[in-house]
């Protein structure tokens, strides 16, 4: 991977009301696609309100380019459904990265990013200063599908020797 900025980790937390897309019940695990990278979390069996807590890191090289997170209903046989769609807008938050925020104290909420119709949020997400590092919780409302929504939480990782955002 050439002129990697950092890292990005996504805690995949869990699901909220995702469709019922089998008679059993769903079996849903996320993907997060950027670029050429896929990442997967472990699929839950049998529950339209998973809790994954899967944590995915992503080599960031272009903070323009967009990550998608899909859901998909596990199948053993047939190819797996999908159960909806969302980007995570990573935009506000390396507009923060960019700050100098060695200063602040633990929990001190930097921003806070409304739910607008050029993101998937659900609910107004704040970016916090937390144990040292800057995070955003996020639930992200899914498109293309009746139902459901994904909580998650970016951190950023520093990389030596990477170059500025």
């Amino acid at each position: 991977m050439e002129d990697l900025v950092g890292l990005l980790r996504i805690r995949v937390k869990k699901g909220i009301n995702l469709v019922n897309r089998d008679s059993l019940g769903s079996d849903p695990f996320v993907v997060i696609t950027m670029g050429s990278q896929k990442l997967k979390t472990r699929g839950v069996e049998n529950n339209c309100n998973p809790e994954w807590n899967d944590e995915l890191t992503l080599g960031i090289n272009d903070p323009n380019q967009p990550v998608n997170l899909e859901v998909y209903d596990k199948d053993t046989f047939t190819s797996h459904d999908k159960m909806g769609d969302a980007e995570i807008d990573i935009k506000p938050f390396f507009d923060v990265q960019r700050m100098d925020v060695q200063e602040l104290s633990d929990g001190t909420e930097i921003r806070r990013v409304k739910p607008a119709r050029d993101n998937c949020l659900a609910e107004e997400s704040r970016i916090i200063f937390s144990n040292g590092k800057i995070v955003q919780d996020m639930i992200l409302k899914l498109r293309n599908v009746e139902s459901g929504e994904v909580e998650i939480q970016i951190e950023w990782i520093n990389v030596p020797g990477a170059r500025d955002l």
